[in-house]
């Protein structure tokens, strides 16, 4: 085929807002979209974003790995679309009319939420949002947690961003604890039975007075090293402290 009778391919947000014309030229499509955009989630879901190539996506759907960039032309707009899909279909807890504590608090816990079910998208979420409809919805609900507390819009903006920066990694952390004990095969009260008795010999009380007193009693107090749920329910008071200070009254 010539480059001057060559198919188009459809940009980001017209694949986004499915906006993508229709040319008629070629054989009929057995696939849609959504349906390789929800094989690529359930791809990453199970075994990580890694995982997702378009070689691999093609053999789950029974096609040839050239027919995929018939509905995507590569990776970077498949996480695109992925992430966007995420968004659409998440929980969005009603937040107007909510003292903006419980309304910011209850947009933390939907996505912290989101990024636990899915833990490969907090890492992938992009610095330039999709802009798809998933994205756009999701970014109106959140704002409704500000509106009205006196914040200009930039100032809005401003402080949902610092909300969910914390969230996402958050998020993160917790995934990455949760992939040291699925690789070593023990909980975390496993780990320390185990290990405890050398680290009571190796850690000198005179040498590491602090670390030793405050390693033990938190390690006691969450029955591990690091408590992922604990983490973020501390660290989200902490975030939300830190956004009273610039909410008027």
């Amino acid at each position: 085929m010539s480059a001057a009778t060559e198919t188009p391919k459809p940009n980001l947000l017209e694949l986004l807002w499915r906006a993508a014309p229709e040319t008629g030229r070629g054989p009929r499509k057995g696939l849609t979209v959504d349906e390789v955009v929800a094989a690529a989630i359930g791809l990453a879901d199970a075994e990580g974003l890694d995982a997702v190539t378009m070689r691999r996506l093609a053999q789950s759907l029974g096609k040839a790995t050239m027919t995929l960039y018939t509905y995507v032309p590569g990776k970077t707009e498949l996480v695109a679309l992925m992430i966007d899909s995420l968004f659409t279909a998440m929980t969005m807890t009603p937040v107007e009319g909510r003292p903006w504590r419980e309304g910011l608090a209850a947009v933390a816990r939907d996505n912290y939420a989101l990024y636990r079910a899915h833990p490969w998208a907090a890492a992938a979420s992009p610095g330039r949002p999709p802009l798809g409809p998933g994205q756009c919805a999701k970014y109106e609900h959140e704002l409704r947690a500000l509106e009205g507390l006196g914040l200009g819009d930039v100032a809005m903006d401003d402080a949902l961003a610092y909300l969910l920066a914390f969230v996402r990694t958050a998020a993160q952390d917790a995934a990455q604890s949760e992939a040291e004990r699925e690789a070593t095969a023990m909980t975390d009260h496993e780990w320390w039975q185990a290990n405890g008795p050398l680290l009571a010999k190796v850690l000198d009380t005179e040498r590491f007075p602090v670390a030793v007193r405050v390693g033990q009693a938190a390690g006691e107090a969450h029955d591990a090293a690091y408590d992922a749920e604990h983490a973020f329910a501390f660290g989200l008071e902490r975030t939300l402290d830190g956004l009273a200070a610039i909410i008027p009254g």
